[in-house]
């Protein structure tokens, strides 16, 4: 018997939704500097914009089948909001990819400061920080064992290049 919540449908739902995609908005402080990191830096491309009086106010980008939102916050005004600190502390975002490590070297020529890649939860992971503290995480599965860093990879492999 299924238990009657007033206000709520508690029917079971089709297997096809209406949601499509979660799609963050991150607040920054300079547009200008942030599209620079997003689309110069890591690699997405500008699929739409926003544009009041010749600047880009919003607009989302994509790099693969992810996606985000950038609107810089008016500083002055009726729509005025001032953070206290960085908009993106504590907050991060999490990137599934196919090879991290390509994306952490792709970043480093790039001259980002791309953590260097450790494997945890199975997952090789490196992480940047963008202008305005959101952190962001790029991983891809392996079977390395928990914890290895990859200059630790590295120097095993010349170890047994070595050997032979």
């Amino acid at each position: 018997m299924q238990t009657q919540v007033p206000g709520f449908d508690l029917r079971p739902m089709s297997s096809q939704t209406n949601v499509k995609d979660l799609v963050p908005l991150l607040a920054v402080s300079s547009m200008e500097r942030s599209l620079r990191f997003y689309t110069a830096g890591l690699g997405f491309a500008l699929q739409r914009k926003w544009v009041v009086e010749g600047k880009i106010r919003w607009c989302w980008l994509a790099l693969g089948g992810a996606a985000l939102m950038l609107q810089e916050f008016f500083r002055e005004g009726q729509n005025a909001w001032v953070p206290k600190g960085q908009v993106g502390d504590g907050v991060s975002f999490n990137f599934q990819c196919v090879d991290a490590l390509a994306l952490y070297h792709e970043f480093r020529s790039r001259e980002l400061d791309a953590s260097e890649p450790e494997v945890g939860n199975s997952l090789w992971v490196t992480s940047l920080v963008d202008p305005d503290g959101y952190r962001l995480f790029f991983a891809s599965a392996t079977d390395v064992p928990e914890d290895t860093k990859l200059s630790e990879m590295n120097e095993r492999t010349t170890f047994l290049l070595q050997g032979e």
